[in-house]
């Protein structure tokens, strides 16, 4: 018995050892300088600039009003990685390491580089004023951070997970930040003296592999003991992008950084005009935060101006509902009684909608009225709370709406998401507990080969097999009863979305923690806006 225990513990140590050899950090093998400054730098000569047409494109307000700026505020963040540390206890140390490395990117690479594992709650709550790591910790995803990633391994997986490549070696005032643009001596001189930093030319800064560097995330399924038992693609945009049409057309920066077309200053100070200047707006899909971050400043410690933030927000939504998707009604007829209609989405993204975390989800909500406009069926309708009336996996959080093909009944709801699952199949939001997809019918990019695809972007469960889920759309036949019922009829289909589907705030709430505590009664203020149309379309059959 005894030699089975100790020959039982070896192996878990060998294992454990074996899928967190990576991730231990070493001790530097050389002194290692400051390889960080405040983004205050940067916003000292990167604001105050405007467009020849008056528009207002400071760099630095821009960006301070992001979710990159706010990536380390993010309350749901927090409660998640406490939700992951409780669940995961002996773990504690490599969760907040793994989970620093995109949130709080640059306290973590310092400590890293200075052979220590980065930290998420030594930096919670968000005092910068505390210490030079709590600063770079707030700063989350900031000027210096991005800037200064080098070419090397980009686009390859040695590059995902943030295994970017920054320079631990130079001293401040020689330290090199790279842009699109060349950079005169003079202006390298000025920059270097205010900020420490050197501009160079770097084109790489406008290629999707940056962007993928952290945009291509895997995590580790984690047994009882801590034990690693898999690897888990937790979200992958960067993957689908280049595995659709839009990789031999438009990069990750080209929408979410757009350009301008006419010349405009990028500096306050010795300001050269520059074509193709790409603005630092970052337009992602968590309108959701903005709102809750905006109205919640001082408790969350918010920096940016709120007009900015509401600013911010307003045009999430707008290009969320302009850029994402569209949707229309079509062949619709009624027979005996019964209503035929096919309802087509067209992907307008360049990878799947939605993306990225899988606590996001979009979903038709179908209603039809008959001649006076009482409701006569209703499928996917959104509730105050966050869920989606029919829904199984908010009803019961162990069960799931499967991807349909037909609809007949009001329990059915067509909602395109990811639902991952345990290595006891059971489901779960827990990402460290996550091993596979059961489902995954987040609608395709166009040019997505479903056949061809990786293992690690591929349609999972009923989708895999629906010959009208395919790169860019699908449709969906709904059929419904309404003998009885009187024309003509109204038919209205909606396509929603949520970036932290209920199901995932819920499941929160059944851990205690301050962290959760916090989120979970945020959620619970704010729920009923958590959620927004994309697209639409009615149609009268007489």
């Amino acid at each position: 018995m005894r030699v089975a225990l100790i020959i039982f513990m070896l192996t878990w140590i060998f294992t454990l050892a074996r899928g967190w050899a990576e991730e231990t950090p070493k001790t530097p093998r050389h002194p290692v300088p400051p390889l960080f400054a405040g983004a205050d730098k940067c916003m000292a000569c990167h604001n105050g600039l405007a467009a020849r047409s008056g528009l207002d494109v400071s760099i630095g307000s821009d960006w301070q009003a992001s979710m990159m700026a706010n990536a380390s505020r993010d309350p749901y963040w927090h409660a998640a990685v406490r939700r992951e540390t409780m669940d995961h206890p002996a773990a504690q140390a490599h969760i907040q390491n793994e989970c620093a490395a995109c949130h709080m990117p640059m306290a973590r690479f310092q400590a890293r580089a200075e052979g220590r594992e980065g930290a998420v709650f030594a930096h919670i709550p968000i005092l910068p004023t505390r210490s030079e790591s709590d600063r770079l910790a707030a700063d989350a995803v900031s000027c210096v951070m991005c800037h200064q990633i080098q070419k090397q391994k980009l686009g390859t997986e040695a590059s995902f997970t943030a295994g970017f490549v920054v320079d631990d070696r130079k001293q401040p005032g020689l330290r090199p930040v790279f842009g699109p643009f060349t950079v005169d001596a003079g202006r390298k001189r000025v920059m270097s003296s205010a900020s420490r930093f050197v501009p160079e030319q770097g084109r790489h800064v406008q290629d999707s592999a940056l962007c993928g560097s952290c945009h291509t995330l895997y995590t580790n399924t984690l047994g009882p003991g801590g034990e690693v038992r898999g690897r888990f693609p937790e979200q992958v945009p960067y993957l689908e992008w280049r595995h659709s049409g839009y990789a031999e057309e438009k990069s990750c920066q080209s929408c979410h950084m757009p350009q301008l077309q006419e010349l405009t200053p990028i500096t306050s100070v010795l300001a050269l005009p520059r074509d193709h200047f790409s603005r630092h707006v970052f337009r992602g899909g968590n309108f959701f935060m903005l709102n809750m971050l905006n109205q919640n400043a001082e408790k969350l410690a918010v920096a940016a101006p709120p007009e900015k933030l509401a600013h911010t927000a307003t045009e999430t939504v707008k290009h969320l509902q302009t850029a994402a998707a569209r949707l229309s009604i079509e062949q619709v007829s009624l027979t005996d009684g019964r209503l035929e209609a096919d309802v087509s989405l067209i992907n307008l993204a360049g990878h799947k909608l939605p993306t990225a975390y899988p606590s996001r989800r979009v979903w038709i909500h179908l209603s039809v009225r008959d001649q006076d406009g009482r409701v006569v069926f209703e499928s996917g309708a959104p509730r105050p709370d966050g869920s989606i009336a029919g829904n199984d996996n908010d009803r019961d959080g162990g069960l799931f709406e499967p991807h349909y093909i037909r609809i007949e009944s009001a329990e059915q709801v067509q909602i395109y998401e990811a639902i991952m699952v345990d290595p006891n199949d059971r489901v779960t939001t827990g990402l460290l507990s996550a091993i596979r997809l059961v489902k995954d019918n987040r609608v395709l990019p166009s040019g997505f080969d479903k056949n061809t695809a990786p293992e690690d972007v591929a349609a999972r469960g009923r989708a895999k097999a629906d010959s009208d889920f395919r790169g860019g759309s699908d449709r969906i036949r709904y059929s419904v009863n309404l003998e009885g019922a009187q024309g003509p009829f109204s038919i209205k289909a909606e396509l929603w979305y949520q970036p932290i589907a209920y199901r995932w705030a819920r499941n929160l709430g059944q851990r205690q923690a301050p962290e959760i505590e916090k989120f979970t009664s945020l959620y619970n203020t704010h729920s009923k806006d958590s959620a927004v149309v994309l697209a639409g379309a009615v149609k009268t059959l007489k």
